[in-house]
């Protein structure tokens, strides 16, 4: 799957119970159109999500679990139960939290990333973290490549967002480690897609700038001068 997506665009189609496009079958349509936009890969949540989108499009998924656990921040791809579910999905590539926060049941991360790859070793492992430690990590560990996914989004990093500083966290990941890095979290226009690109990114994930039309409806709104 890396040398599918490899400088190229990943939409993530995604939608939670709580918005309104939560819907498998609408899933597999966003995914057609990102094909027919030129996408070369989907990113998805949820073993139902994953097999309409793969019956609708060709190209390579990431998948995801998003479940919420009462002992643990961690809730993407969280424990062995999410990893059955991606493996009988059929996706190519899993994403798991890696951050070095305490997962569910406090199962060490290092047995979750055996468990996936002794289930099927030709699906890929993408490691989705939020610091350069958990970066070095997941390298050690043997995930064939990170996301800066997290970045911004857990209580060490909330106070930032991966654009910010001129992409510095990036440009601090691929110095650091020697997988490939992809980019991923609030990467809002085309302009950023080129601009990570050009920065050493292997490749980019994008979301709701593309594919949550409520967040797209809002930006356009808040511009609207009072």
């Amino acid at each position: 799957m890396l040398k599918q997506i490899q400088r190229g665009l990943v939409v993530s189609c995604q939608a939670l119970e709580n918005e309104p496009l939560h819907s498998s079958f609408i899933m597999s349509k966003l995914a057609l159109a990102a094909k027919e936009g030129g996408a070369s890969g989907i990113r998805a949540n949820s073993k139902e999500d994953i097999i309409a989108i793969k019956q609708e499009v060709d190209l390579p998924v990431i998948g995801i679990v998003k479940r919420d656990y009462d002992d643990s921040e961690i809730y993407i791809t969280a424990t062995k139960k999410e990893i059955d579910e991606l493996i009988e999905s059929g996706c190519e590539m899993i994403a798991i939290d890696a951050t070095l926060r305490k997962r569910p049941d406090a199962l060490p991360l290092e047995e979750l990333v055996s468990y996936a790859s002794a289930k099927n070793p030709a699906v890929q492992l993408m490691a989705d973290i939020s610091s350069i430690e958990e970066a070095k990590n997941a390298e050690r560990l043997g995930f064939d490549c990170v996301s800066t996914t997290l970045y911004g989004y857990t209580e060490e990093s909330k106070k930032h967002k991966l654009y910010e500083n001129d992409f510095q966290f990036l440009k601090d990941v691929v110095k650091e480690v020697s997988v490939p890095v992809i980019a991923e979290g609030n990467i809002m226009t085309p302009e950023m897609v080129r601009d990570v690109l050009e920065m050493g990114a292997y490749s980019v994930v994008v979301g709701g700038a593309i594919t949550r039309p409520q967040q797209i409806t809002a930006r356009f709104v808040a511009q609207i001068p009072k």
